[in-house]
C-alpha cells in the first residue's frame, strides 16, 4: 500500500460498485486487476449517461492509452466500491481522469489512480477531437 491517499473531496460524480465474490483472490480480497474494471466503468457510466455515447454505434470512440493505479488499502467482498471521478487534463483530442476507490463510508481512498482516453475515428483509428457533447459531459468533472 502506497502513497498519500485522496479524500471524497478530490472526485466530482460518483458511482457505487458493488464487489462480487469472483472479484476476490487467494488471499481474500479484491485482485489487483479487477480495480481496473472498476475505472472502466465509472468512466463509460458517465459518458454514456452523461454524454449519451452509444459505445456500439458512435462513429468516435475512446480508446485507453494509459492506466495506472495506487493501491492503499485492501478491498473485499462483501465491500461496495464508492468510485470516484474528475477530469484531470481535457486535450483536443484526449482527457485524463482522475479515479478514486473508497470502501462505502471511508473517506479515504482504497486506490486511485487515472485514465487516459484518446478520441479516434471508429474506421480509421485517427485521433480525432473530442465530440462536442462528449466535451460538454467532461467539462462537468473539471
Amino acid at each position: 500500500m502506497s502513497g498519500e491517499r485522496p479524500g471524497r473531496d478530490a472526485y466530482r460524480r460518483w458511482l457505487a460498485i458493488p464487489t462480487r465474490w469472483h472479484d476476490n483472490d487467494a488471499y481474500g480480497h479484491v485482485n489487483n486487476v479487477v480495480y481496473y474494471a472498476y475505472f472502466d466503468t465509472v468512466v463509460n457510466e458517465h459518458l454514456i449517461n452523461a454524454a449519451g455515447l452509444d459505445i456500439a454505434e458512435d462513429p468516435v470512440v475512446g480508446l485507453v492509452v494509459e492506466t495506472t493505479c495506487r493501491y492503499h488499502r485492501p478491498l473485499s467482498f462483501p465491500d461496495v466500491v464508492d468510485a470516484g471521478l474528475r477530469v484531470e487534463r481535457l486535450g483536443t483530442s484526449s482527457v485524463t481522469y482522475a479515479i478514486g476507490l473508497f470502501r462505502a463510508g471511508d473517506d479515504e481512498a482504497a486506490a486511485s489512480g487515472r485514465f487516459v482516453h484518446v478520441w479516434v475515428d471508429r474506421a480509421t483509428q485517427r485521433p480525432v477531437p473530442v465530440p462536442a457533447r462528449i466535451r460538454a459531459a467532461l467539462e462537468a468533472l473539471r
